[in-house]
């Protein structure tokens, strides 16, 4: 398996994975096991590779071009487009993780993260999101996610596999979320 961050010539099979567990596009039968809420365009995508350096990918062939999960990670700023990203950029100031103030200068918003179904339950979730994680770790101490109450096979996946902290939840067009918070200066243990 390798893990690197994603050229624009990987665009396309990202868009691909995305499709196929995106919440408007997933099989109902695919659903219960975890699904993406934000919908990317390929300019998008080409955006926080060439702006943010942060769409890491894993690829399951030793040319690294089969694309089985991504991870994607950017600072507020780049977010800062959507609704739901204004929100918690808003409520930054009334959070407080690991002791400090929540603020743009000292986060990053992680997420989402998509892994093809045939590799879940392996490796593939902390080693990306690790390798995600320590390319954030140059730039901001403190990384941010959130996960909808209704993706519980993700809250597992993040809280008891990674070891992310629930910091709070909050309440955004009528959909609820848990914010949570991790250390970027923890390794994630066993990850390569």
């Amino acid at each position: 398996m390798i893990y690197r961050n994603a050229t624009l010539a990987d665009i396309p099979k990202i868009s691909a994975l995305q499709s196929m567990y995106h919440v408007s596009t997933i099989s109902d039968e695919d659903k219960p096991n975890g699904f993406v809420t934000t919908l990317f365009t390929e300019q998008q995508f080409k955006d926080i590779i060439e702006k943010e350096q942060g769409l890491a990918i894993a690829c399951d062939d030793e040319n690294g071009d089969v694309v089985v999960g991504y991870a994607m990670a950017a600072s507020w700023d780049f977010w800062s487009a959507w609704p739901l990203f204004q929100h918690m950029i808003q409520e930054l100031p009334n959070t407080e993780y690991l002791g400090q103030t929540l603020s743009t200068a000292n986060s990053y918003q992680y997420g989402p993260i998509c892994i093809h179904k045939d590799y879940r339950g392996t490796n593939v979730l902390p080693n990306l999101f690790d390798f995600s994680r320590a390319q954030m770790q140059r730039r901001f101490p403190i990384l941010i996610t959130f996960i909808n109450h209704i993706n519980p096979r993700s809250f597992e996946a993040h809280t008891r596999k990674l070891g992310l902290d629930v910091i709070k939840s909050f309440t955004f067009n009528n959909n609820h979320y848990y914010e949570l918070g991790y250390d970027t200066g923890k390794k994630i243990p066993g990850t390569l």
